[in-house]
Parts: structure tokens; sequence; C-alpha cells
């Protein structure tokens, strides 16, 4: 008989695709949790992992991974409906993003407002996003680059120029733009792949047939800057960044290229449930004024 353990250390390996760090994850023995998922594939009869090599979610598992998702998703969501109905308080939002300092406005606004409201910020790639709405881990994905998946609600926010951050004196720092052609032997700070920053930096090289020369890459996005600032290289900073008070001294010179841009996206599961503090960060992140800064006022 399935039990909602069983199918939570399911959801495990089958984001993993690896038993023993599965395993070290769920703090467990690998021995318990092979039988564990053995156990779940006889009763539904088929196996749901390939395993010839490496551990892979088979195309049956990733069906079942689907419901398994929703159904615990659910559940969640309805213990959370159930707090939100007997407190007093506004309950939590579990707000994910790929960068937190896009958001550092109206999260200040957001928690002068509603000083009794929850909040939880999750770090998340792009990628991984459409399965934590789905499975209702978050409420809000804010994302600089496309998801495409089914069941999600969007609102499009900002598009804003991405240009290059130079140390100041760099022979760059004083021009007014840059064609990629001439970056092409410039050393480059950016993040780790799968960020849309770094995603963004190899799509327009390598529609040149270029590969970016990069000698750092960095976990902390934040600190990008500041490695640009201190002369390691060079690297992509959107427009967005130069509003920041805290932005490390640096020049940002335009690209030459229509395609050099970002998109900011909120996302949210279409049939989720909101709490009410999940409703009053979504209206305070759209009803953001983005060009400028300051909450747009209601008329």
């Amino acid at each position: 008989m399935m039990d909602l353990h069983s199918l939570s250390q399911f959801l495990v390996v089958a984001r993993l695709e690896h038993l023993s760090r599965a395993a070290e994850e769920l703090r467990v023995a690998q021995p318990s949790l092979s039988r564990t998922i053995a156990r779940l594939e006889a009763e539904l009869g088929v196996p749901l992992f390939d395993r010839s090599g490496r551990l892979r979610l088979n195309d049956t598992g990733k069906i079942f991974r689907h419901h398994v998702e929703r159904a615990l998703g659910e559940l969640d969501a309805g213990r959370r409906a159930v707090a939100d109905a007997t407190s007093q308080g506004l309950g939590t939002v579990r707000l994910a993003s790929e960068t937190f300092l896009t958001l550092t406005g109206p999260l200040a606004v957001y928690k002068r407002a509603h000083p009794a409201a929850e909040v939880e910020l999750h770090w998340s790639p792009a990628d991984d996003m459409a399965r934590r709405l789905r499975a209702q881990e978050v409420d809000l994905c804010l994302a600089s680059q496309p998801i495409h998946a089914d069941g999600l609600e969007a609102r499009p926010l900002f598009r804003e120029a991405v240009g290059v951050g130079t140390p100041l004196g760099h022979p760059l720092a004083g021009r007014r733009s840059v064609s990629i052609d001439e970056l092409a032997d410039e050393p480059f700070v950016t993040a780790r792949k799968g960020h849309w920053l770094r995603r963004l930096l190899d799509r327009l090289f390598a529609a040149r047939g270029l590969t970016p020369r990069i000698v750092c890459e960095s976990d902390e996005h934040s600190a990008i800057a500041d490695l640009i600032s201190a002369g390691l290289g060079i690297g992509l900073v959107p427009a967005l960044a130069l509003r920041s008070s805290t932005r490390a001294p640096a020049a940002w010179v335009d690209v030459e290229d229509p395609d050099c841009f970002r998109t900011v996206t909120l996302y949210w599961g279409a049939d989720s449930h909101l709490s009410t503090a999940a409703e009053l960060m979504r209206t305070t992140i759209t009803d953001w004024n983005w060009p400028t800064g300051p909450a747009a006022e209601r008329g």
C-alpha cells in the first residue's frame, strides 16, 4: 500500500536520479530506500527508473512523478488552507527567484505594509520552478527567462536592457556601446550554467559561432558586480543593477545586439490556493513601478 512517506522519498530519488545522494538527503540507509522504490514499482506493476548504467527516471516514472507532485502538493495546500482559515494572521508566502536583488524594493514595501505576514524566500533555478509550483512547494516564482510549462499563470513585469559591466579604467569603460565580436577575447565573470545571465551570455556568443572566455563562475550572483569592479574580468549586468544603492564602482556599456535583454515574469500555479499573504505579495510585485522603483499608487 502506497504511503505518503514512500511517495515523498520517490520524489527525491526522481529529482536527483541517484540513490546514494537521495539517501543522504533523506538521511536514510540506501538499501532501505532501494526497497521503498522497489515496492512502489511492484505495486504499480512497472519500473519507474531505467537502471542500465546511471539511474534515470523513465517515461512512466515521469508520468507518475507528475501525479505524485500534484497529490502531495494538494495535501500540503489543504493543510495551509486550514491553517489560514483558523489563524488570525495573514499566513505565509513562499517566493522563489533566481536572484533577490531584483526584489529588494517590493519586499521592503511589503514587509512595512504587512509586518504580520510570514515571508519565505527560496533560491531556485528557472528549470526547477515549474515543478516547485506544481508541487506547491512555493507560491510565486520570479524568473528572468521563460518557463514553458502547462498549468501556470504568468504576469510579465518588465523588460530591460542587459549591458556589459567593466572595471573603471578598462579600455571599454569609456565606450557608449560594444559589439559581441569585440568581446570575444575578453575574460568574463558570470553565473553558473542554468542561470539566466549565463544562458544569455552563451546564446549571444553561440549566435556568432563564438565561445565566451570565462574566468570565474559565481554561485553568489550578487558578488558578480564586485568581482568585475575588482578587475577580474567583465560581465553582463542588467540595467536594474545600476539603480542599486550598493552597486560596486564599475562602468556599464550598451551591447550592440537586439537580443541582449531580459524579460522578468512572475509565475504562479493556475489552480493553486494562495494564502492571503501570497495574494498580497502578488499584488505588491505586479503593482510595483519597475522602471522607477517606488510602488505604483492606486487611483
